[in-house]
């Protein structure tokens, strides 16, 4: 709930839609909503980043910005961590800020879409 409001505070008058699953068939529904009716989207795929080619292919097919967001840096995790999928097609990645990433990346989006 703390980082839901986090991301609308920083979303300001920007419609958010606000998401959270560890299904994967879910997450790829909700990205195929955003291709008809989203401007961006803002993806913590977690553990997905490194194993979900539908969650990939999904995301390819959204033609807006892509930010890709972790909580941890995953490039001071173990090899396996360092290799995400979901940043072939991310158009920014941000890594290592904690829950305060959230609102890092609704600004960005924000600027990306704005751009």
């Amino acid at each position: 709930a703390e980082i839901e409001a986090m991301c609308r505070e920083a979303a300001g008058e920007h419609p958010l839609r606000f998401h959270q699953s560890n299904f994967e068939g879910e997450i790829v529904n909700w990205i195929h909503q955003a291709i008809d009716d989203g401007a961006g989207i803002i993806i913590n795929p977690a553990g997905f980043s490194f194993t979900s080619i539908a969650i990939l292919d999904a995301l390819k097919m959204f033609a807006g910005p892509i930010v890709e967001l972790h909580i941890s840096n995953i490039h001071r995790r173990e090899e396996i961590y360092h290799r995400s999928l979901v940043s072939k097609v991310a158009t920014a990645v941000i890594a290592g800020l904690g829950p305060r990433g959230y609102a890092t990346a609704v600004k960005s989006l924000k600027e990306l879409i704005d751009a």
